[in-house]
């Protein structure tokens, strides 16, 4: 053929584009998520908007679309001023403290976890002296 590609060359094209594509074949796998981790606090702007989906949906109960109670509330939190937002402030400084404390002491249970090999190991060298010990008792038996 003049020009054209043959049957085999169109089907070699056909397998390199199988292959490309937005990260073909490279994803890297997640690491596993710790499900005894701590969940980061809640902002300001989200300890609101608890409050403002109560409020639209007892104004609102035949609205059904999440979309519009969102942009209802992102409206309303930009029209606030700070005075206003204070009390979410607060509530979001306070839950934001207790996940450090939480996570001080997820972080202390996984070091924690880590002392274990530490310990195993003063184990074995205690029983490894034990071992010594009958050892040179059971030589001495045998030179009598």
């Amino acid at each position: 053929m003049k020009g054209g590609q043959t049957k085999s060359d169109s089907m070699q094209a056909g397998n390199k584009l199988k292959g490309k594509g937005a990260g073909a074949g490279k994803r890297a796998k997640k690491a596993a998520k710790d499900p005894n981790k701590p969940k980061r606090p809640a902002s300001a702007f989200f300890v609101f908007m608890e409050e403002f989906r109560k409020q639209y949906k007892e104004a609102n109960p035949d609205n059904r679309s999440v979309s519009a109670v969102g942009k209802a509330g992102g409206e309303k939190w930009k029209s606030m001023t700070d005075a206003e937002k204070a009390p979410y402030v607060q509530k979001a400084e306070k839950r934001k403290s207790e996940y450090n404390k939480k996570m001080q002491a997820y972080n202390l249970k996984l070091a924690g976890g880590g002392n274990d090999d530490e310990s195993d190991k003063s184990k074995s060298e205690v029983n490894d002296e034990d071992e010594e010990d009958e050892v040179s008792s059971n030589s001495n038996t045998n030179l009598i």
